[in-house]
């Protein structure tokens, strides 16, 4: 049961390293458990469009007068697309593959 056992972790480290996972998350040097993530982006402009789209979604939703926002910022419009934008760069593409990779394998065995 053991060598059966040590067999299919073998095959599952052998899975693992053909493909090119676990890419989104970058350790962060000399620290534990912290990790860094990608997000392209233009300029400062656009970081700051995007934190801000960001913050007035969420006081939009945290705050029960959603038309009172304009109190808050001069422009209470929320640029979706960027919202969705951040999300897709997020997704973590690779690992995906490698979840279908590793159902398939526990279906075979």
């Amino acid at each position: 049961m053991e060598a059966q056992n040590r067999e299919r972790a073998e095959e599952l480290l052998e899975l693992i390293n053909k493909g090119r996972y676990f890419t989104k998350l970058k350790p962060v040097p000399k620290e534990t458990n912290s990790f860094t993530i990608p997000l392209k982006v233009s300029s400062y402009n656009e970081v700051n469009l995007m934190v801000s789209d960001l913050l007035k979604a969420s006081l939009i939703l945290l705050n029960p007068d959603a038309n009172g926002l304009s109190s808050f910022t001069k422009d209470n419009n929320v640029n979706v697309m960027t919202l969705l934008e951040i999300a897709l760069q997020l997704l973590p593409e690779d690992e995906m593959e490698l979840l279908d990779d590793l159902c398939k394998f526990s279906l075979e065995h």
